[in-house]
This record gives structure tokens, sequence and C-alpha cells, in this order.
């Protein structure tokens, strides 16, 4: 009786798109934060349509390298694309793990480098009266207007991200060391935290909360035209767009919702606050990250090159005689010492070149006498 023949194992390096499906739905199954789902998703999307215009390459290391530089080409941010690389790298893990793609070319994609970044992006903050005024422009008699003014005394005062303050929920507000505060808000990356509302962010959103009648659920929903409050609350859209028009009413454009957080922490710390107690605010697990949004790195608010004037609008007065020329060096007389010509050293010789010191360096002293001593 013959033996049965094994079957190669044998992994394709060419994926169809039924393929790359289903490695997008692994690796979006393996993500628990939606925001990360969200971004991997765009970024994977993104790759299936690049590597689908392309006439049947191969899944490997090559072709990786040549997305990268047409992601450069489009002009993107280092974060950018480095970000849409590291979603290529779990797709083709993912695809390996299913025997969908040879180990060998997952391991040289995962070696696919991503871009340097030179320098480092400046954030973009709010002074304190910029701030004020924002808030005193969203103020208003409306339901819509309250609701606007809470949500920016939030993120001004608490620096919640605009996921956080969307999921915001009735129940979270409680009291803690006798004052009100959201007690364990699960933030980004699951870090749980306490944030302190001040007073006078709590006082803006007891005005949207009676005015709308909540009684539980989320804090703040949407409103519509006519002024009534309906659905269960809103998204990070509306965050979003509340944030642009109530800056564009202040004359500041191109804010977003990061900003006003950033906003927050570089207030707490231009008024004395701790940079340890900024760090347990915001809810970073690294201290770097917490300088980095404080701009510790980098003052511009008060620049080191601030510190000298040279004075370049000041002309030059007539009796000032400018730059006075050096002077030429005035040669001095040999000395008449005769050197013999032998190749001996007496005293005459010493003499001669003493005689020479001295005339070299007649500006620092004369030197001590020869005593005589060879």
């Amino acid at each position: 009786m013959g033996h049965k023949k094994a079957r190669a194992n044998y992994r394709r390096i060419v994926l169809r798109l039924p393929d790359l499906d289903h490695s997008k739905m692994a690796v979006l199954n393996s993500l628990t934060s939606p925001a990360s789902r969200r971004v991997y998703k765009y970024a994977i999307e993104k790759f299936v349509a690049w590597y689908c215009s392309e006439p049947r390459i191969a899944f490997n290391r090559i072709v990786v390298v040549r997305y990268r530089i047409h992601l450069e080409s489009c002009c993107l941010a280092a974060n950018t694309i480095n970000q849409h690389l590291a979603a290529v790298r779990r797709l083709a893990n993912e695809a390996a793990d299913a025997g969908l793609l040879s180990p060998d070319l997952a391991a040289g994609i995962a070696r696919v480098k991503g871009v340097k970044q030179l320098g480092q992006c400046s954030g973009n903050w709010l002074t304190q009266d910029q701030s004020a005024d924002v808030l005193r422009r969203a103020r208003g008699g409306n339901l819509r207007a309250k609701r606007d003014y809470a949500m920016l005394a939030m993120l001004f005062g608490c620096g919640l991200r605009r996921s956080e303050l969307a999921g915001l929920e009735l129940d979270d507000i409680q009291m803690r060391q006798g004052r009100w505060a959201i007690v364990d808000l699960i933030g980004k990356g699951g870090h749980v935290r306490t944030v302190p509302i001040p007073h006078w962010a709590k006082k803006a959103l007891d005005e949207w909360i009676s005015a709308a009648g909540i009684t539980k659920g989320k804090v703040f929903r949407a409103v519509a035209r006519l002024g009534k409050v309906w659905g269960s609350g809103i998204s990070e859209n509306v965050v979003w767009y509340v944030v642009r028009s109530c800056c564009q009413r202040a004359g500041l454009e191109h804010i977003a919702p990061h900003d006003l957080r950033r906003t927050c922490a570089k207030l707490c710390h231009t008024n004395g606050g701790e940079l340890e107690q900024i760090q347990f605010l915001l809810g970073h697990a690294s201290i770097l990250t917490t300088e980095r949004y404080l701009g510790c790195k980098q003052n511009l608010g008060h620049p080191v090159n601030d510190l000298f004037d040279l004075k370049t609008n000041e002309q030059l007065s007539e009796a000032d005689p400018g730059p006075v020329a050096p002077q030429a060096a005035v040669a001095k007389p040999e000395s008449p010492a005769i050197v013999k010509k032998h190749a001996g050293v007496d005293k005459e010789s010493l003499g001669v070149r003493r005689n020479d010191v001295n005339s070299n360096c007649s500006d620092i002293g004369s030197l001590p006498e020869w005593d005589g001593a060879a």
C-alpha cells in the first residue's frame, strides 16, 4: 500500500481583494479603542486602494517601500506616514497568521523603516485673554448657546479630549474631597483618572443641565433648530464644529478641540501649577508628553534671542570717528651682541637670546637678570 504524498505548505505571495478584506477585519477586531480602529481602517483602505491599482504585484518589502515613497510624494507629515506604515505592518502580520502570506515576506515588511521626523511640530495655545474672549462670545440665552458654552468651559477648564467630552455621563460627576470632579474617567489607552472641575465650569454645566432637563445618561445632547433637545448624545464631530465656530467669532482660525486641551495645560503651568499635577489632570502616562503639551522644550513666549538687542536702528553720530585702523608694528633695532660662530654655548650667546626675548615681550614686564647659572 503506497504512502500518501505530503501536501506542500504553500503560501501565496500575491493577496487578492478577499484576502485583504479578511486580514483587515482581523486587524480591526484586535483593536479595542474606537479611535484606533477608525484610524487603522482608513489607513488600510487607502493602502488596499493603492495596492489593487498596481497590476499583479506581490505583497513584499519592496512594495511597502514603494508605498512609503508614494506617501512621501503626497507631502504628508512624518507621523501620518509612520501611522500608515504601522497599519500595513499589522495587516501583513495578520495575513501571515491566517496562512495567507509567507512568514518571510511578513518579516521583510516588518523591517521597513518609517520616516524620521527632524525637529518637533509646535502646538497651538491660546492665551488667557483669548480663552476668556472665546467663552464670552459663546455665551447666550438660548439652549444651544448654553450647551456650547458648557462644552467650551469643560474643554478649557478640565482639558478633556473630544471623545471624553462626548461620552461624559451625568453619573460620572460626583463630589470628592469637598469639590466636584469627574470620577474614574477612562481615557486614551484605558488610563483611568479623576478630573477636578473648576467652579466656573461647574456653574456653566449646571445651567445647561437644568435648562435641558437632563436627569441621566449623556450630559451633552443634540439641539434642534427650534431649541428642542433630542437624541441620547452627540458625536465627536459636533465638538469639532462647536470649537471651530466659537473660535471664529473671536477671530481665531484653525483651532481644534485638542488645542483647548493644550491651552488648559499651559494656563495651569503659567499660573503656578505643578508639572506632576498637570500630568494627573491630563492623564498622561509619561511626563515627557506633558512637557510637550506645555512647550517646555522651546518657550516661544520668552525666547532667548530676545535677551539682547544690537540696536541696528540707531544712526552713527558725527562725533564718532569710527573704527581705528591698527598701526603697523615698529621694528626695534637688533641687539649689538656678537654671536660666536662655534657650536659651544657660552654666557655671551645666552645673553643674546635673553635680549631677544625681552624685546618681544616688553609689554609684560622685564625678565629677571641672568645670574650666570648654566
